[in-house]
């Protein structure tokens, strides 16, 4: 099947660029240091899109603002990348020196009700802008923050970021630790730069067949076009797939992920077999001594799943369950000990070339709160540079949906896009189909 897709006037317009510094000057010769973990994403970009309605302090200018004052609390976010010569080996560090983030100033022509109506994937990335790495590393920011203002003078407010730097989480704490700025509260999550956090064990035992097998796949030569589709599934949507499933200790992330992994399969093969799947989940609880939920920098563990498409969505759901919780700390230590035992060579690609499906949903995400009771109406995320068969996003539904409801972001090769946002088996439970390719 070939699908073409459709072009029109983009609503999105942006119209000035600036750099917001840091208030508090950063102490000379001070540096940030990236974890192997950090060097395998490379090759990837995390963007995230919080919505909100209109409120007297929710404003360009006073966003601004506080963004000044939050980014004294997170130096490496405003410096530059440099290669550290000290080390002997020449690796990627940032030099904190107050160069400041990127800002985007634009306006969308329609107003946020109407944009969450008919929004198209590429309108949602428009609220995100990107600039990949050029020539010259040291003028490059990594960070980019968008402020979008609509007719009704509602805002979106995106973040992109290099993951080479964050994962969606810590992302998502920013996001959190600059609203309560904003509002002059105290930062209760504040960053934890501590990149030793994942340095290998006294005794390390690095393995990790399933990385091993994905460093050695060449990227495709001609990969295909990707596009994206959001289904925002209800807490009773969601209940009714558990219901469904007939198993207990089931999770809203088990019975979701194993129906995208079914359906998304059913129109790859005519017959199913046994498949495989990447899960990336955050382990920054995972650990014996935890990590708090302000870690900067990436912790997600990728690991592979297999299981027998043909036995039915039970039996998916329930080999999900398993593996997700029969995670061992060991595992994620001997995956971050390979990762660092082959950190000198280039990054291969973590987002492909199998499907593959992030566990996000037990981030708070929606806790961005610059105005009191002025929560986001919606949060999207996408990871740039995904490739291959695809990848599945499961975060925390939007509020007021009821603690089981859930939010998929699915980007899949646009042919793919077109069959699985018109899946009987996905729309029986009656999603909220947003952000879908203009087919």
């Amino acid at each position: 099947m070939t699908v073409s897709v459709e072009t029109r006037r983009s609503r999105v317009t942006v119209y000035a660029k600036s750099t917001a510094p840091s208030l508090t000057p950063v102490k000379p010769g001070k540096t940030h240091e990236f974890t192997a973990l950090d060097h395998s994403m490379s090759r990837h970009s995390v963007h995230l899109v919080c919505y909100y309605r209109q409120a007297p302090t929710v404003t360009m200018t006073a966003l601004k603002e506080s963004l000044c004052d939050v980014l004294s609390y997170y130096p490496a976010m405003t410096g530059r990348l440099v290669k550290n010569e000290g080390d002997g080996c020449g690796e990627w560090m940032v030099k904190c020196n107050d160069a400041g983030v990127r800002m985007v100033d634009a306006r969308a022509d329609t107003t946020l009700d109407e944009f969450l109506a008919t929004a198209t994937d590429e309108e949602e990335r428009q609220l995100a802008y990107w600039e990949d790495v050029g020539s010259d590393p040291y003028l490059w920011s990594p960070y980019c923050i968008q402020f979008t203002d609509f007719k009704d003078g509602s805002m979106a407010v995106g973040i992109s970021c290099t993951h080479f730097h964050a994962d969606p989480t810590c992302v998502a704490v920013f996001s959190r630790a600059w609203s309560e700025t904003h509002r002059r509260a105290l930062v209760t999550c504040p960053p934890f730069f501590h990149p030793w956090a994942f340095y290998p064990r006294k005794n390390p035992v690095p393995s990790s067949p399933h990385l091993s097998e994905k460093s050695t796949i060449p990227p495709p030569l001609h990969p295909p076009a990707m596009s994206s589709v959001t289904f925002a599934f209800s807490a009773s949507s969601v209940r009714q797939c558990l219901a469904d499933l007939q198993l207990s200790n089931l999770s809203p992330f088990d019975a979701l992920a194993s129906l995208l992994w079914l359906q998304i399969s059913s129109y790859k093969s005519a017959s199913l077999g046994t498949a495989q799947l990447t899960l990336a989940v955050d382990c920054r609880r995972r650990m014996s001594a935890p990590l708090p939920l302000g870690f900067y920098g990436n912790a997600l563990h990728f690991f592979g799943v297999k299981a027998d498409l043909s036995s039915g969505w039970s039996h998916i759901a329930s080999e999900l369950n398993r593996h997700v919780s029969g995670i061992k700390e060991d595992d994620v230590w001997s995956s971050v000990e390979w990762l660092h035992e082959r950190s000198k060579e280039k990054a291969f690609q973590m987002y492909g070339p199998e499907l593959t499906c992030i566990a996000w949903d037990n981030v708070p995400v929606y806790n961005a709160e610059f105005s009191p009771g002025a929560i986001p109406v919606y949060v999207g995320c996408r990871i740039g540079n995904v490739q291959g068969e695809g990848l599945v996003v499961i975060m925390a539904g939007a509020p007021g949906e009821g603690e089981e409801a859930r939010t998929v972001i699915v980007t899949l090769p646009t042919d793919l896009t077109a069959q699985i946002y018109r899946d009987e088996a996905i729309l029986k439970y009656g999603p909220k189909i947003m952000f879908s390719p203009n087919i």
